[in-house]
């Protein structure tokens, strides 16, 4: 027994001969995996120098810009003559269009409440990135329920008469409501939206809303916030 057993590493039935380690790993412990590290290099200069090409060819661009295109800045602010429309910056565009259409409390405080609350409650939620398609289940069920929610909204959004986010609203809404009577094969487009989850659509949505309340804002608000057309 003086003498230290050698072991080797190796398969065999003879547990004595070829020992074998057992590791239980449990929800709170993870296995350490090595792999390679790959090739790795200094941030300067590879880093360094890559950033300061992209800042000087950004800053050569903007230079251009401001030789051929004037600034659209306009007379110096006078506090005894108000701008008719008094239009807030282009990200808040979309928060004053709905001010035009919403009650102050509904357009300014409810609805931006509501956004910043789901996008607090969204990281506390399991979500699969990859998503089950939104027609993949039940879809006797989800068809009625997806047609109900829609008609409410738009019954909703038509009694304001918020005409810049009704419309974007029933562009998404028909493409959701067509996508559940594609079938395989198609084509590539119609699989594309077959395929997609109930988030990207939601995603999508307000996506289509944003842009079209910041762009109406932009371009078709003129004085007393009534509508004109850009080119007139």
């Amino acid at each position: 027994m003086s003498e230290k057993p050698n072991y080797e590493a190796g398969f065999g039935s003879d547990a004595l001969q070829n020992p074998q380690r057992i590791v239980f790993i449990t929800k709170k412990t993870s296995a350490k995996v090595r792999g390679d590290v790959g090739r790795q290099v200094m941030s300067f200069p590879h880093v360094i120098l890559r950033e300061t090409i992209a800042l000087q060819v950004l800053t050569i661009v903007l230079v251009v810009f401001a030789l051929f295109w004037d600034a659209p800045l306009e007379q110096l602010a006078n506090p005894l003559l108000t701008p008719n429309p008094a239009k807030a910056p282009w990200y808040f565009l979309g928060l004053q269009e709905l001010l035009h259409y919403f009650p102050p409390v509904v357009g300014g405080v409810l609805i931006p409440t509501l956004v910043v609350v789901a996008l607090v409650v969204i990281p506390y939620f399991n979500i699969n990135i990859e998503g089950a398609p939104l027609w993949a289940g039940n879809r006797g069920r989800r068809f009625p329920l997806v047609v109900g929610i829609v008609a409410a909204l738009l019954a909703v959004l038509g009694s304001y008469q918020a005409w810049t986010v009704l419309v974007p609203t029933a562009v998404v809404a028909g493409m959701v409501l067509y996508s559940n009577f594609l079938a395989p094969g198609q084509g590539q487009m119609a699989g594309f939206l077959r395929s997609r989850p109930l988030p990207w659509w939601v995603m999508t949505w307000f996506i289509a809303v944003s842009l079209t309340l910041t762009i109406v804002g932009t371009f078709f608000r003129g004085p007393g916030w009534s509508w004109v057309w850009p080119w007139r």
